[in-house]
């Protein structure tokens, strides 16, 4: 009998203690963009027991309320004291935040915004797949969505027991070519001291997990864990410490794909972290929804300073349907990677969404969200391009 191939992505909801720094950070940088779409911000943050330390390095011609943001994310999540996991008007806040250095300044800021150099080197990566209607992978779109079911309910009400901080893991079997299916689902949920626990992982298989697969018309005969150490209570920053850029796997795709190991959350767009990583999986959608391949890997490379990406490479893991230089060269021919372009066509500096909405349940595939990169609006372009080339 043939071994089984399974592959697993976690997911984790908006009260992990690191998702909670993710979305001061994220918050933060959305006050600053309101009060001056030109600001520089490079914010991290840390979080402990009734603890939360803000530092970076931020330009912005306005004043945001550092400490009033962070207050007003953590009432958001539902931290409203130390003994849920961090108590949003009693905890300490300490702010440590100085200007943008010049030297990075002097290599970013220049007159034409397509003329703009990136704000640091790095590698980014963007991934596509077609075997979901997000063109996302199975494991972290199922993950991902039941982190956010059971967020809503516990805001709603729905969730009997529940606190803000969750966990969810999901690993998808595709054993059989083209019939993937769910072999097992963990969910690890923060829950009042009282709470019945058999009732509560009852509820959790019941109401989330079963409806969440039935949503994906994936199978309902899955392994359940709920709670595996059998009582969660203590949770978020009191539970553990939290920190800005800690769940790059979780924010992209599930470990389906490479990373290059940059962080999104607290970063203006200048920042290639996250303007060029959102750029790269606009560009591998595009190219996997034309008909590409099936799957397809994007890598950009930058140099600090200077605007034009150093490399583009794809690799798409033997599931390609025209040649590599046919890819590349349809990459060429309609998009433009340089970072001031990439602000430019997806209005990063003046966005319609907020960023900190972006902090959760991950960036790409969103059903939720109606984000640029996300956008298919180079498929017939490219299928053109391709068929002339036949």
């Amino acid at each position: 009998m043939n071994e089984k191939i399974l592959f697993t992505s976690e997911s984790v909801s908006e009260g992990h203690p690191d998702k909670v720094c993710d979305q001061i950070a994220d918050a933060i940088l959305d006050e600053c963009l309101r009060l001056d779409p030109n600001s520089h911000v490079a914010c991290e943050v840390f979080a402990t027991t009734e603890f939360v330390l803000i530092g970076g390095e931020i330009t912005c011609a306005g004043k945001p309320d550092y400490e009033g943001i962070a207050r007003r994310v953590l009432k958001e999540i539902g931290y409203t004291s130390k003994e849920i996991g961090i108590g949003c008007d009693s905890c300490e806040i300490k702010v440590l935040v100085k200007e943008q250095s010049p030297d990075i300044a002097r290599g970013v800021n220049r007159g034409d915004i397509l003329d703009q150099g990136a704000g640091d080197q790095g590698i980014m990566f963007g991934y596509a797949t077609n075997e979901s209607e997000g063109y996302m992978p199975l494991p972290i779109s199922i993950a991902h969505k039941l982190v956010r079911v059971a967020t809503s309910m516990r805001k709603e009400g729905k969730f009997p027991g529940a606190r803000p901080d969750m966990k969810s893991q999901v690993t998808i079997d595709y054993t059989e070519p083209g019939k993937p299916r769910i072999q097992t689902i963990l969910m690890s949920v923060q829950h009042d001291p009282e709470v019945n626990l058999e009732s509560f992982r009852d509820f959790i298989r019941d109401e989330i997990m079963i409806p969440v697969a039935r949503s994906f018309h994936m199978n309902e005969d899955f392994e359940v864990l709920v709670n595996p150490t059998g009582r969660f209570v203590i949770g978020g920053p009191d539970g553990d410490t939290g920190l800005t850029g800690r769940k790059l796997i979780v924010d992209t795709y599930g470990g389906s794909a490479r990373h290059g190991g940059g962080a999104f959350s607290g970063k203006d767009p200048s920042k290639v972290d996250r303007s060029a990583s959102y750029y790269a999986r606009y560009i591998a959608k595009n190219l996997v929804a034309a008909g590409a391949a099936d799957r397809l890997e994007v890598q950009l490379s930058y140099a600090i300073g200077v605007a034009r990406p150093l490399s583009i490479s794809v690799s798409t893991f033997g599931t390609r349907h025209v040649p590599d230089e046919w890819i590349l060269e349809a990459i060429d021919r309609y998009f433009d990677a340089r970072p001031g372009a990439i602000i430019s066509s997806f209005h990063m500096t003046k966005p319609t969404w907020k960023y900190s909405d972006t902090s959760n349940y991950g960036v790409y595939g969103r059903p939720d969200m109606d984000v640029p990169w996300e956008k298919l609006d180079k498929v017939e372009e490219i299928k053109s391009f391709f068929a002339s080339k036949k």
